[in-house]
């Protein structure tokens, strides 16, 4: 019996993505080969303009490539419809964006819900996981605070929890800690490390190389290609399967006494009466 070989989260083969036409044409993304295997947490990194938020936007299904293949989890998304595309974003992929894009008119609770309502799902029950979601990241007495009451670092910290609401098995990071001072910035990466550490396929793009730390590996582009892609230590053989977040283990029950130790403690308490 042949054993069953399981896909790479992303498989890229000479992608390519143009913009304009003609003479002022330019070439965004060079015929990019790349495999993400599941669990990896992988930093992007390079000059403004080689790329890097483009190839994001296309992992992300935001954009199209107009040549290559794109294949995720195995499956080519180069001919799904508008709809489908949607359809993954939603329970595939997680984005945390650099600008935080949280709707200010609603608060927080609501920003956290908003992409289970592009799965039709009811309003209590939206809220109730939204709830849960914002508890992992301590978050639980600013639910129905607006975006202008929170911290730079408590609005990333929501901007997160609404990519991670649907359980994706992929986040894609944009800057996560661009607008962020060195101490929110640490608190970020820890939440993102937690996250690679339970089994997610990270992928973030940064300026900042004091963060690569956090990676597994580091790809460098140049003038839409990679320039280079390091292995900062190898990915564990067997990944532990992506939970959600405040999936918490069930707590172990206190152990029952015997008969003997219930009758000896007992006879204890007769005593000292």
């Amino acid at each position: 019996m042949k054993a069953t070989t399981t896909p790479p989260a992303i498989a890229l083969k000479s992608l390519t993505k143009r913009y304009g036409i003609g003479d002022v044409e330019h070439t965004v993304i060079d015929s990019i080969d790349l495999v993400i295997e599941k669990g990896e947490f992988i930093a992007i990194m390079g000059p403004s303009g080689c790329g890097k938020t483009t190839l994001l936007n296309i992992l992300g299904l935001l954009d199209r490539a107009d040549d290559g293949e794109y294949l995720l989890d195995g499956t080519s998304v180069d001919t799904l419809s508008s709809a489908k595309r949607a359809h993954i974003r939603s329970d595939q992929v997680g984005f945390v964006f650099q600008n935080f894009n949280l709707v200010p008119r609603l608060n927080v609770i609501d920003n956290v819900a908003l992409p289970l309502t592009y799965k039709g799902m009811r309003r209590t029950k939206r809220l109730k996981l939204a709830s849960k979601m914002l508890a992992t990241f301590h978050l639980s007495e600013r639910e129905y605070y607006m975006p202008w009451q929170l911290s730079g670092g408590q609005t990333q910290r929501v901007a997160i929890a609404r990519a991670l609401v649907n359980t994706p098995s992929i986040v894609l990071a944009d800057e996560p800690t661009g607008n962020l001072d060195s101490r929110s910035s640490h608190v970020i990466m820890e939440e993102l490390a937690d996250l690679h550490a339970q089994g997610n396929t990270i992928i973030m793009v940064t300026h900042n190389p004091d963060l690569t730390s956090y990676a597994s590996r580091v790809i460098r582009m140049l003038d839409g290609r990679i320039d280079s892609d390091t292995h900062l230590r190898p990915l564990k053989s067997a990944a532990a399967p992506k939970r959600r977040l405040d999936s918490n283990a069930p707590e172990k029950k206190a152990p029952k006494k015997s008969a003997k130790r219930k009758a000896s403690a007992r006879a204890k308490k007769g005593g000292k009466k």
